[in-house]
C-alpha cells in the first residue's frame, strides 16, 4: 500500500509552488483585469466582410472619439472592441429619434468605412450595475464558505473535534480559489485575459467541487474510525484514501475531459468560464486527496507545534511508545 500520508510534506510544498507565484502577482496591481461587469463599460464584436487592419479600425474609432478603446482580436475578421458606456439613442414621448446613439452612430460608420459589418454581440453594463455585481459577488464567496465550514462541522459531530474537519475543507477550498486567481492573474497580465461575472460562477462551481470531493474522503475516514478507532490515525487516513483515490480521479477525469472538449469546440464566450472550471477541478481534486486528509494528519500529529519548536531551537517533545 502507497503512503501517502508519510510525504504529506512534499504535498504541501507543491502546493506552495503553485499558489507562492499566483499569490506574487495578485500583489501587483491590477491584481486581475476585470470585464466590465466589474468597471462599467461597453464590449462589441464585429465581423467585417473584408480583411481589415486592427490599426485602421483602431483610426477609426479614435475619429468617432474612442480613442482608448481596446481591441482584440477574436477570428477571422472579427474584432472584439472594449470601450466606455456607449450613450443610448435618445427619442421624444411620440417615439422620434432626437439624437442618435453611440452605437448606430459607430455601426454606421464601420459600414460606410470598410463595407458590410455584422454586429456578433454586444454588451453594456453601468457603473452602478458593475459596483452591485463586485459586492454581490463577495458576499456569496464568503456565505458560502461560512455555510460550508458550519455544515461539515455538524456533519462529523460524531468524531473528536469536528470542527477540525470543517477547517481543513476550507483550506483546501482556499487552496483551490488561489490557484484559480493565481493563474488567472498571471494570464491577466501576460495575455490581457479578464475576468467577468461567469468566472465568479465558475469559482462557486469550484468551491462546490472541491468540497465534494473532500466530504468523500472525509466521510471514509470516519467510517474507517468507527471500525479500527484513532490509535493510528495517519494509517487509517491513507487507509482512507487509498480507497477512495479511484473514485476521485475517475469522476474527475470524465469532467475534465468534458471541459476541455467545450473549450476547444465551445467558442470564445465560453472559454475563459471553462478555463477556470478545468483549473479549479485539476486543483481540486489534488487538493482533496494530498491537503485536505494529510492536514488532519498534520493537526492531529501536533506538527505545526513541533516545527516551530525546531525553529525556536528547542529539543521535540518525545513521542509516546506505540
Amino acid at each position: 500500500m502507497l503512503d501517502f500520508v508519510a510525504k504529506r510534506n512534499w504535498y504541501y510544498l507543491l502546493s506552495l509552488l503553485f499558489i507562492i507565484p499566483g499569490v506574487i502577482s495578485l500583489l501587483i496591481p491590477p491584481a486581475l483585469v476585470p470585464g466590465i461587469e466589474f468597471t462599467s463599460g461597453t464590449t462589441f464584436t464585429i465581423q467585417f466582410s473584408r480583411p481589415v487592419a486592427q490599426d485602421e479600425l483602431r483610426a477609426f474609432l479614435a475619429q468617432q472619439g474612442f480613442a482608448d478603446a481596446i481591441i482584440q482580436r477574436s477570428g477571422t475578421d472579427q474584432y472584439l472592441i472594449r470601450t466606455r458606456t456607449l450613450r443610448e439613442e435618445v427619442r421624444d414621448e411620440s417615439g422620434n429619434l432626437v439624437e442618435q446613439g453611440d452605437r448606430e452612430r459607430v455601426l454606421n460608420g464601420l459600414n460606410e468605412r470598410f463595407g458590410e459589418t455584422r454586429l456578433l454581440d454586444y454588451n453594456s453594463v453601468s457603473p452602478t450595475i458593475a459596483t452591485e455585481t463586485v459586492r454581490n459577488a463577495a458576499i456569496a464567496v464568503g456565505a458560502a464558505s461560512i455555510a460550508i465550514l458550519l455544515y461539515i462541522a455538524f456533519a462529523f459531530r460524531q468524531v473528536s473535534n469536528p470542527f477540525r474537519y470543517g477547517v481543513c475543507a476550507i483550506i483546501a477550498m482556499l487552496h483551490d480559489v488561489l490557484v484559480v486567481l493565481g493563474i488567472f492573474s498571471i494570464l491577466g497580465k501576460l495575455a490581457g485575459i479578464e475576468v467577468d461575472s461567469m468566472f465568479i460562477t465558475a469559482m462557486l462551481t469550484v468551491i462546490g467541487f472541491s468540497v465534494h470531493d473532500t466530504i468523500v474522503v472525509f466521510d471514509r475516514i470516519r467510517e474507517n474510525l468507527k471500525r479500527h478507532g484513532t490509535a493510528n490515525f495517519p494509517a487509517v487516513v491513507n487507509h482512507s484514501i487509498m480507497q477512495t483515490i479511484g473514485r476521485s480521479i475517475n469522476t474527475s477525469v470524465t469532467v475534465i475531459l468534458t471541459l476541455l472538449a467545450l473549450y476547444l469546440f465551445g467558442g470564445t464566450p465560453t472559454r475563459t468560464f471553462v478555463l477556470a472550471l478545468l483549473i479549479g477541478i485539476i486543483s481540486g481534486t489534488y487538493s482533496s486527496i494530498f491537503n485536505a486528509a494529510q492536514l488532519l494528519v498534520t493537526w492531529e500529529e501536533g506538527d505545526i507545534p513541533r516545527l516551530f519548536r525546531r525553529l525556536r531551537g528547542q529539543r521535540p517533545e518525545p513521542q509516546p511508545a506505540s
